[in-house]
């Protein structure tokens, strides 16, 4: 008798585990498809930037970008942006923006799940404009450092956030920049 209730107990518990296993059993399977990995996306973002300058009186500054871009397969893609970050105070009566082009390139982790965490660098060319914004008071070579996450939302359009650094390094000397974006990325 006390064998046959041990048997009871263990089916009764074994019936949640057996009705899980069927139930993943019957969930059906979407088949990833090389359009769903790779193409051409455009993307767009807003944020906050921080100018890293020293004398700066008022080193924060809105930025804003747009690029295009080619997603090879679920983990590498590149991209080309162009970005502006624009009115840091750096002393009286003197404020600044930057622009710079990048080519980036991003390693994705991509998982299960719609969230996927990224790291991307870049090399372009870099712009510090003067008080209204018309003349580069100095230019030259322009890196980039990127870190993130990016929510699929559908197929084709993720939401991304992300920390990006900026520096272009002319002349000596060098204008780093630290961003907080969010922004979109549409893939055809």
């Amino acid at each position: 008798m006390k064998v046959f209730k041990s048997v009871i107990l263990a089916s009764i518990l074994a019936i949640p585990m057996a009705v899980s296993a069927k139930a993943s059993d019957m969930a059906p399977t979407i088949p990833q498809d090389s359009a769903s990995t790779s193409g051409i996306y455009l993307r767009g973002d807003v944020g906050t930037s921080y100018l890293d300058w020293g004398t700066a009186t008022s080193p924060w500054g809105f930025t804003g970008g747009a690029g295009i871009g080619y997603q090879f397969d679920q983990n590498l893609r590149t991209d080309l942006t162009w970005d502006r970050s624009g009115n840091f105070t750096v002393a009286p009566g003197a404020s600044i923006s930057t622009s710079t082009v990048l080519g980036n390139v991003y390693y994705d982790w991509k998982n299960e799940s719609p969230i996927t965490p990224y790291i991307g660098a870049g090399l372009g060319y870099g712009w510090e404009w003067d008080n209204n914004g018309t003349q580069a008071s100095n230019q030259g070579l322009a890196v980039g450092l990127a870190a993130g996450v990016a929510y699929d939302m559908t197929n084709n359009l993720a939401l991304d956030v992300g920390y990006h650094f900026h520096d272009i390094l002319s002349s000596g000397t060098t204008v780093p920049e630290h961003q907080a974006t969010v922004g979109l990325r549409f893939k055809f």
